[in-house]
């Protein structure tokens, strides 16, 4: 298993964590209860679960009406896709 596998995997789990944490801020904000703070949510996103953040933003219609979420999570998504992209081409 090679380091792109690893990564994949790693990623993937992060997605499952946002997208999940997306869901349970959700629910909780329904229910007025304690929420995720928007910081965690962020740095979940930046660990590598940014598709899975905007997956759960779109999927739960959660923190949609946020600027700093509508456009700040697509951008950590490119910035993520553009830095793999540029270490896969260095190792080449």
């Amino acid at each position: 298993m090679g380091w792109i596998d690893w990564l994949a995997g790693y990623c993937a789990l992060m997605s499952l964590v946002s997208f999940i944490q997306f869901g349970m801020d959700k629910r909780r904000a329904q229910k007025h209860q304690w929420r995720i703070p928007e910081k965690i949510l962020f740095l979940t996103a930046m660990a590598g679960g940014s598709p899975g953040a905007i997956l759960g933003m779109v999927f739960f219609r959660h923190k949609t009406l946020h600027k700093s979420f509508r456009v700040g999570l697509p951008m950590i998504l490119i910035l993520q896709v553009s830095a793999l992209v540029g270490i896969y081409c260095l190792l080449q």
